[in-house]
């Protein structure tokens, strides 16, 4: 299939089977969105955040409106000059394929994504947008690789920041507090990232684990209930060994949060919450497991914060008894004789 005719067959995530009594969704009226546009976040992005949307969206839309994308990206204030017609025409697109790309960036339409060009095209002329780093070289001396690793570290960080939704991020924290328990799923880099999440979690006493092992991470989402969480984390979006531990706990019944640089990707079929990382640049000696381990310590830190928050009473008496467990391991000990 082309990518153009895959416009016109827009992801439409997996439904959770409607329970007894549930009422099915009322029929949308001609007057609706378009639903073939996934849905906006509440919230437009902001120029800086149009910048860091644009950088994460781009890898997985179709090339057409990869193309819209790029242009505006590269050239904010040509762009805020041209109607959507002209920018059509500049891209060698159409219209409908200007305005999808719209949506799927945040804005309702192009008239708002135009004005957010213009903010940009202003944060830009005053020197305020980031600088982006050159690639590391294979000779590049040791000060140059921290120098500019630092630097494309702060950005993937600025750029996770600006592209997350806090609306989804408010109702996973809200479901993580109130769960009986919480499975985290990952595999290679991203296995890591939920094996600190769970540490932590365990620390302000929830019953939490992280799963790096897909037959276990299956056996365990099949004891899922309503009430519990399932948490993945794939950067790719098609991980298949953190999707099926989390169509498992899915069909239980068990809230599902997805962490992912592609929200398009399979596991958001799956996931009653998305939060989207970004998706830096990669390089030869930079591949995608260090940007977006650097991302997705970013979500998990933000959520787990957030839980602490809203379970201060019994979190921080939970992470004092473990700190006062632990504290004869980090005292020196007395060199014997």
């Amino acid at each position: 299939m082309s990518s153009d005719l895959k416009e016109n067959f827009a992801f439409r995530p997996r439904r959770r089977p409607a329970g007894p009594g549930t009422q099915p969704p009322a029929p949308r009226s001609a007057g609706d969105a378009d639903s073939s546009v996934p849905s906006r976040p509440a919230n437009r992005p902001g120029p800086t955040a149009l910048a860091a949307k644009v950088r994460t969206m781009a890898p997985s839309m179709t090339r057409s409106m990869q193309r819209v994308a790029e242009a505006v990206a590269h050239d904010p204030a040509g762009c805020a000059q041209l109607t959507v017609t002209g920018l059509a025409e500049r891209t060698g697109t159409s219209e409908a394929t200007v305005v999808r790309t719209s949506r799927l960036l945040g804005y309702p339409g192009y008239r708002d994504l135009r004005l957010a060009l213009a903010g940009l095209a202003a944060q830009q002329e005053s020197g305020a947008a980031p600088a982006v780093t050159a690639d590391i070289a294979v000779d590049d001396p040791i000060a140059d690789v921290v120098a500019k690793l630092a630097l494309d570290e702060q950005q993937t960080l600025a750029d996770t920041a600006a592209a997350l939704d806090v609306a989804q991020v408010d109702a996973a924290v809200a479901a993580m507090a109130a769960a009986r328990r919480i499975d985290v799923y990952g595999v290679g880099a991203s296995g890591l990232v939920s094996q600190d999440l769970a540490q932590k979690l365990l620390r302000i006493g929830m019953v939490a684990h992280s799963h790096v092992d897909p037959h276990l991470a299956v056996t365990n989402a099949v004891q899922m209930r309503a009430g519990d969480v399932a948490l993945a984390i794939t950067h790719s979006g098609r991980t298949v060994d953190v999707i099926e531990p989390l169509r498992v706990a899915f069909d239980q019944g068990a809230t599902t949060i997805a962490i992912t640089g592609r929200p398009d990707g399979e596991v958001a079929q799956y996931a009653d919450h998305v939060l989207t990382t970004s998706t830096a640049r990669e390089s030869e000696l930079r591949p995608a497991a260090m940007s977006s381990r650097t991302s997705q310590l970013l979500v998990v830190d933000c959520l787990f914060i957030g839980v602490a928050q809203r379970t201060y009473e019994t979190a921080a008496p939970a992470l004092s008894a473990s700190y006062e467990a632990l504290a004869h391991r980090h005292s020196p000990r007395q060199r014997t004789r």
